[in-house]
């Protein structure tokens, strides 16, 4: 990438959708501060009140608005004002971090291509919710948690990058969760700041790492990062 082209994404404009205690959205955050992201988050919105996600936003001196959800008649009407609250913002990037609402068609393709969500399990598999009990139920020995593109399909779209976490003999949901969690911590971030550099984006239903088809997702291991120098 030509150094006029880093300068042109060095202050991508980021909105987070939250429900819950925001964990991912301050992995971001914490990214963003670091300048290992070349982006800033411009606001955080919460369809629910008083979750922590709130508290992290103010905390980093961001910009944090609640629209609940419940005020709204339907879905349908609930999503046209979430979309005009965030086009007011102007972002490049939407993430959602543990944003627990499924989203109209019409909400996902005006932002194709720069919606990202995290998952918690190796997509295709255990899509929906209940992820860690559904893996455990199956006797499965690895877990991990996907980022990827979102589509109108749930859980369904382009997968960038996951990580793997073993199961272990001893595990329960809530230890297998808590491993999990870690790596969605570092897997989140990392697509971000991919997309932020200008190194990734999606040409249709293609995932485009550094201009070069991705045919299946990267696995978090200890080898370098793709393209990285």
């Amino acid at each position: 990438m030509s150094t006029e082209d880093r300068t042109a994404t060095a202050h991508t404009r980021i909105v987070a959708l939250i429900s819950g205690s925001g964990s991912n959205l301050q992995a971001i955050i914490d990214a963003c501060r670091e300048q290992r992201i070349a982006g800033e988050i411009v606001a955080v919105i919460s369809n629910k009140n008083g979750v922590f996600g709130l508290e992290r936003a103010v905390s980093a001196g961001i910009p944090a608005l609640v629209m609940d959800h419940r005020d709204f008649s339907d879905r349908a009407d609930f999503d046209q004002a979430l979309q005009r609250q965030i086009d007011a913002c102007e972002p490049a990037l939407v993430v959602l971090a543990g944003f627990m609402r499924i989203l109209t068609p019409a909400f996902v393709q005006h932002y194709q291509g720069r919606l990202l969500n995290i998952h918690p399990s190796l997509l295709p598999a255990y899509k929906g919710t209940h992820t860690h009990q559904r893996v455990l139920d199956d006797q499965g020995r690895i877990h991990g948690a996907s980022v990827h593109f979102v589509t109108p399909e749930l859980d369904g779209g382009p997968v960038i990058l996951q990580a793997r976490v073993p199961v272990l003999a001893q595990d329960s949901t809530t230890t297998l969760a808590a491993r999990v969690l870690v790596q969605e911590h570092v897997i989140y971030p990392r697509v971000v700041e991919w997309f932020c550099a200008g190194r990734l984006r999606l040409d249709g239903e293609q995932i485009l790492l550094d201009e070069q088809p991705l045919m299946q997702p990267v696995i978090l291991d200890d080898s370098p990062d793709p393209g990285s120098s």
